[in-house]
């Protein structure tokens, strides 16, 4: 099987990589939901090797992660997880939570499931790390993203970029504050938040 291959991982994963190294600073386990293609995590496990890095995605992606993982020689990159948000998740604690373009993917009631997720398995002080497009005062941050959200609803209407008013109040219930807010390259940002 070819390894699987996303442009915008490519483009994106040294830029999320400066931001993850001024917050992941020491020892940590760190789950990552939606793995996807793996290029992020075969880059962050490689840069970060003090980090355990473990993968987790629906099963229909786990071929592909392997495909990666299986190129690479990195004890500190563990095999994904089967992680639905529809499901409990099939792991304990964890100090670190990362996520990457998902949250415009999946429906807004998996997105707060996931934020449930985050509230049960985060650590007290944990950091959740989150990257992707949002509105803020519920307007679009470039014609770009406005483009992208009409072409992610035209695929499925649940899809849509998300309001950072919305995904705030979402971590507040689960006492989850938004440290930095992160400007990232092609509108994107990387919210930061800790677990209190």
């Amino acid at each position: 099987m070819d390894k699987p291959f996303s442009q915008s991982c490519e483009n994106n994963k040294q830029a999320i990589l400066t931001v993850l190294t001024g917050e992941f600073t020491q020892p940590l386990r760190i789950l990552e939901i939606g793995t996807g293609s793996a290029q992020h995590a075969v880059h962050f496990a490689a840069q970060l090797p003090f980090l355990t890095w473990q993968t987790s995605d629906l099963a229909c992606n786990h071929a592909g992660i392997h495909t990666w993982l299986d190129s690479v020689d990195l004890a500190n990159l563990k095999r994904p997880l089967l992680l639905d948000l529809n499901q409990d998740w099939p792991i304990d604690s964890v100090e670190g939570i990362f996520t990457a373009n998902t949250l415009h993917i999946v429906s807004w009631p998996l997105v707060k499931r996931f934020f449930q997720g985050v509230g049960r398995h985060l650590a007290s002080g944990g950091k959740l790390c989150i990257y992707g497009p949002f509105n803020y005062d519920g307007l679009f941050t470039s014609p770009s993203n406005a483009d992208f959200d009409v072409w992610l609803k035209n695929i499925d209407s649940e899809r849509g970029i998300r309001d950072i008013e919305a995904i705030n109040q979402l971590a507040n219930e689960q006492d989850l504050v938004l440290m930095h807010d992160h400007t990232m390259p092609a509108n994107n940002r990387l919210l930061v938040f800790v677990k209190s």
